[in-house]
């Protein structure tokens, strides 16, 4: 038979490949500089000053910092090895040079433009505090319009493949573009106010479901079934084993992508979700053992009969461990899901170690090992030095070990002192949350030594891919010949129906999303549509002008990385933070603001605890305040006049998503939030008349940049703070809810 000859695109291959290093260990850089902070806080000012840190407006703030390392592992690290991997993989399992090479170009260069603009629009401050999609909504629409780009590039390939026959590993691809694009737009929904600010259409507990639809199920059909599908590529390939069991992969793929979408609310347990959502995230997530165990297991006996090149191939030892960490990332995930251990591992350490033993192992190590057999290949050579892969393979080994382990300690010694009790007079033996993060300091210290080690063999396959490149000669485009495809319409008499199925790219694209949606729509529409799922409070009523501001400030700098909004129904956290938290407490939140992570304590309950000038002095030395505190200094806040350029705008659209402001309130915002900051300020000078700003006050007057206290973003942030809470007392809750 004739054959057509063709040539492989490499060179977009190499291009994710170098921005892939590149942007991933930047993000790994980031995440030890947060490491840090959690037991070095005063960092920042020993680098810059105090005068330094007001300059840099915030640049080292730890929410900050958090927000670009975690999305430039995700979006830097993770989706540009997706790229380079799926667009090395398709081309040769398709037999098809890509589509279109201006469209990859696209994509490269879109892809990496937004990447540019999360780092410097997150250190800016300007964000959504979404997790993993605190993107604001221009950037927002650029990833959806780079991702369409990819797909239509993705399924046009597929449409000009040489063979009928689709392999497994093709599906996954199919299912991270659909999976993804559903998730992002429905997550991203928002109310425009300026280029640089939107509100979330959704509030409180109906944000809370959708944002971790998204949050979870991003680490699903972003973090993993992009990858999975480049395993089911590259180990047996690289081990020359054909797949251990087609059968298995069929049952993997779409059990996988079925049974993951309706995982989402165990990241909720316990809160203000209702009970019947919890619960489905709980079933859901314990069945997802199952097939995730099944992808691993399909992986790891592919490799059956070939440990003696597994012992001598580094590449085949970073995608064992990677498969190895997934196999326990999967399993602690579901653990983490039941209600029993949930109620002591959330809110703790235990879920950064789980985290990040999917991140560094599970897709570190498969970015590793796929690049290091990447490279040779398209530069005609060998690997520069097996022993230097070698030694980042182990370095890499024990940095993750000594990441996770004091990590999954300290996320138990915390639940432990938080639900300790004085036997004598059944008080809380540690009443002051602080004592619980001091006692867990040099678990933080281990931490930041296991992510050092991580990314010195970062660098080292850095040394070891420069070094290849140089010696090899790039092949842009690789030769290739494959027979025309002949085209089959109908199923055949004796071909099995998912046969049939491999080899129809658009019926498959209309399955795998039909099983996709199943669970997002059987949770997120009745917590959207049904109101009875969300009982109001009529004591419950929406921010003033000057707390959605404070808001927006507390939004801007990611207080929410560190503190949560949400107490749950247990003896101690009642004890220590005050009344359990409702549903119709948060109404008004545009965007929600639970959080993930207490490092500092619950402040849904904080209005009132403190007054104003202790809030004042907190902000700009938590130590002056609570002695031994890891919290970062925030003196630009005190320094900062606050910008009121919006605030009728953004009332205005807080009012289009449901916020009942009325068109008096919104004409007399400046009135009122002049009224209530010069209240606050009065008390901060009643409450300590050792309270000074920040500032030489009568050198800047000297200067003509006075700004009087009630004008600086401090009192904002403090009216917000003091807010909280303070709309129900335990008293009255019975009486105020309809």
């Amino acid at each position: 038979m004739e054959t057509q000859k063709f040539y492989y695109d490499n060179k977009i291959v190499r291009a994710f490949i170098i921005a892939a290093i590149a942007w991933g260990t930047l993000g790994m850089m980031m995440g030890l500089i947060v490491a840090t902070l959690l037991f070095y806080p005063e960092l920042p000012e020993k680098l810059f000053g105090k005068d330094g840190m007001v300059s840099l407006q915030g640049l080292t703030g730890y929410g900050r910092i958090r927000m670009i390392h975690t999305n430039l592992v995700i979006f830097g690290l993770v989706a540009n090895t997706a790229f380079f991997g799926i667009y090395y993989s398709m081309q040769r399992v398709l037999k098809a040079r890509l589509w279109s090479d201006k469209l990859s170009w696209i994509h490269f260069w879109g892809w990496q433009f937004i990447l540019l603009l999360t780092g410097i629009t997150y250190a800016m401050g300007i964000n959504t505090s979404k997790e993993y999609a605190e993107h604001e909504w221009p950037v927002d629409i650029l990833i959806a319009l780079i991702w369409v780009v990819f797909g239509i590039n993705m399924f046009a390939t597929i449409a000009a493949r040489r063979i009928n026959h689709m392999y497994v590993a093709v599906w996954f691809y199919i299912a991270t573009f659909l999976g993804v694009g559903m998730l992002h737009i429905f997550n991203s929904l928002a109310i425009p106010i300026s280029l640089t600010k939107s509100y979330s259409v959704y509030a409180g507990v109906q944000d809370a479901m959708v944002q971790w639809w998204y949050g979870h199920n991003a680490v699903a059909f972003l973090l993993t079934t992009p990858i999975l599908g480049l395993m089911y590529y590259f180990i047996p390939k690289i081990s020359n084993r054909p797949i251990f069991s087609y059968k298995l992969s069929i049952i993997h793929f779409w059990s996988l992508i079925f049974v993951y979408i309706w995982a989402g609310p165990h990241h909720l347990l316990y809160t203000s979700l209702p009970g019947w959502a919890q619960a489905l995230g709980t079933s859901f997530s314990i069945m997802l053992i199952a097939p995730s165990w099944g992808g691993m297991l399909n992986g790891l006996l592919t490799l059956r009969g070939a440990w003696d090149k597994v012992r001598e191939e580094p590449v085949l030892k970073f995608l064992v461990v990677a498969l190895t960490t997934y196999g326990m990332a999967t399993f602690d995930g579901p653990m983490l899901a039941t209600k029993s251990l949930n109620q002591i591992g959330h809110f703790t350490d235990w879920v950064i170690a789980h985290v990040h033993v999917g991140a560094l192992g599970w897709n570190g190590f498969m970015a590793f090992g796929i690049i290091y057999y990447l490279v040779p290949k398209i530069y005609q050579t060998k690997l520069y030095s097996k022993s230097l892969a070698e030694a980042h393979f182990y370095i890499a080994t024990f940095g993750i070990l000594l990441y996770v382990i004091p990590m999954y300690f300290a996320g138990f010694t915390q639940a432990q002192l938080w639900k300790q009790w004085n036997m004598n007079d059944g008080s809380l033996y540690y009443s002051n949350f602080l004592q619980t993060v001091t006692e867990i300091i040099p678990f933080y210290i281990f931490r930041a030594i296991g992510g050092s080690l991580y990314l010195i063999g970062a660098f080292l396959m850095i040394i070891n891919v420069v070094a290849t490149m140089r010696q090899g000669s790039f092949l842009a485009n690789e030769y290739a010949e494959a027979p025309p495809r002949k085209y089959y319409g109908k199923r055949g008499k004796n071909e099995s129906y998912h046969t049939w199925l491999e080899r129809k790219p658009v019926q498959l694209s209309i399955f795998s999303f039909i099983v996709i949606a199943i669970g997002g729509s059987v949770e997120i529409l009745p917590t959207l549509i049904v109101k009875d799922n969300i009982p109001t409070i009529t004591a419950v009523k929406p921010y003033s002008p000057l707390e959605v501001e404070g808001r927006d400030l507390y939004i801007r700098e990611g207080c929410n990385a560190c503190h949560s909004q949400m107490v749950r129904p247990f003896r101690d956290e009642v004890e220590r933070f005050g009344e359990y938290s409702k549903p119709g407490e948060f109404v008004y939140d545009h965007p929600f603001l639970w959080g993930s992570k207490r490092t500092g304590p619950d402040l849904h309950r904080e209005g009132g605890k403190n007054p104003n000038s202790w809030h004042y002095k907190h902000m700009y030395e938590p130590r002056s305040t609570s002695p031994g505190s890891i919290m970062p200094r925030y003196p630009w806040l005190i320094e900062n006049k606050l910008n009121t350029d919006l605030t009728k705008a953004k009332l205005e659209g807080l009012r289009k998503v449901g916020v009942p402001y009325t068109d008096d309130e919104i004409a007399k915002a400046d009135v009122s939030m002049e009224t209530q900051a010069k209240g606050i300020v009065a008390a901060i000078y009643k409450e300590a008349n050792d309270v000074k700003v920040a500032l030489d006050e009568q050198k800047l007057e000297k200067k003509g940049s006075f700004i009087p206290l009630e004008k600086r973003e401090i009192v904002a942030l403090i009216s917000y703070l003091q807010r909280l809470g303070t709309d129900i007392k335990s008293a009255d809750i019975k009486a105020a809810l309809n």
